[in-house]
């Protein structure tokens, strides 16, 4: 195929040409930018004002879909990226009324923007609520945990929650289907001190209940243990018919893991080894099971010696 060869003044003609047709482009772009255009943009609804003796829901989603006028600068640049991302709506006519219409609400609606975009209309225009009567609760708080410990470590104290307790706002017959309220899963692993943490409530998907507060301050104590042992004095129970009986041996030993911080503290006076001798009569057992009644929280029982003992009955 044969080159078409072009002098120096056709390659500067067409040059010339093309740089006008480009200019003409981007004037008519610029042109067309600068005029009005309408899209639809979605954004989350956030509520404001609400009704002082009202529980309600929305009925549709709290997504709606904004019909906008801006220039096509705006849409080419903007339509994703309406300021702010939700639009504050108020819930002050729900007082008289169990609907909200967006219309009544647009010149506040366009003030919220901060762009020059001007919202004409929304999809849907009306927003109506479920109502029944509000009610207020507090719920104890659960602590959902995940924890491990340092080999010989674990919690040596009662762990403690702050707030222990939640606020509830909703409608009644919500309310009485809730009786704890649990936290997010606090996962802590290979613990070894006393750890202070804060957690998120559990994710609340009931959009006419309220909660208060939303976190909660968590301390876990953690402590070392160690092994200790005591003497006890066994006792029979329901020794009903016999005037004596007879415990060989009379007492036992018990092993248990301590806190190291508890470890002068807590002795035979915090716990109790027991007999029935029902295990006898109702049973026929020739030997009684030792059993451990009474225990301070947070030990450990290993071990109760001997684990049975011999009895002689005298009416």
């Amino acid at each position: 195929m044969p080159l078409i060869k072009l002098t120096i003044i056709e390659r500067k003609r067409i040059l010339t040409l093309f740089t006008c047709l480009l200019m003409a482009v981007i004037a008519w772009l610029f042109l067309s930018l600068n005029n009005k255009y309408r899209y639809s943009a979605k954004t989350v609804l956030v509520y404001k004002n609400f009704p002082q003796k009202k529980a309600f829901h929305a009925l549709q989603s709290d997504t709606v879909d904004l019909q906008v006028e801006g220039t096509g600068w705006q849409l080419l640049f903007a339509r994703l990226r309406i300021k702010p991302q939700s639009i504050a709506i108020s819930l002050e006519k729900l007082n008289s009324r169990n609907f909200i219409v967006f219309s009544e609400q647009l010149a506040d609606i366009n003030r919220q923007l901060e762009t020059s975009q001007r919202i004409m209309s929304v999809v849907p225009d009306t927003l109506y609520f479920d109502f029944s009567q509000r009610a207020v609760k507090k719920v104890p708080v659960k602590l959902v945990y995940d924890f491990s410990f340092a080999k010989q470590y674990g919690i040596a104290n009662d762990i403690v929650l702050n707030p222990d307790h939640v606020t509830l706002l909703g409608p009644d017959k919500e309310l009485k289907r809730i009786g704890e309220w649990p936290t997010d899963t606090l996962r802590l692993y290979d613990m070894q001190s006393t750890t202070v943490a804060r957690i998120a409530m559990m994710r609340n998907n009931m959009k006419n209940v309220n909660i208060f507060p939303a976190t909660a301050e968590v301390r876990i104590p953690v402590d070392e243990f160690t092994e200790k042992t005591v003497e006890l004095t066994l006792n029979v129970m329901n020794n009903r018919e016999y005037e004596d009986i007879r415990l060989f041996p009379k007492k036992v030993k018990v092993t248990f893991l301590v806190p190291l911080s508890k470890y002068q503290q807590i002795n035979e006076n915090y716990m109790d080894a027991i007999v029935d001798i029902e295990e006898w009569k109702t049973m026929g057992h020739h030997r009684l099971r030792v059993r451990i009644n009474r225990f301070p929280d947070h030990c450990k029982l290993i071990s109760v010696s001997p684990a049975k003992v011999d009895f002689i009955i005298e009416k």
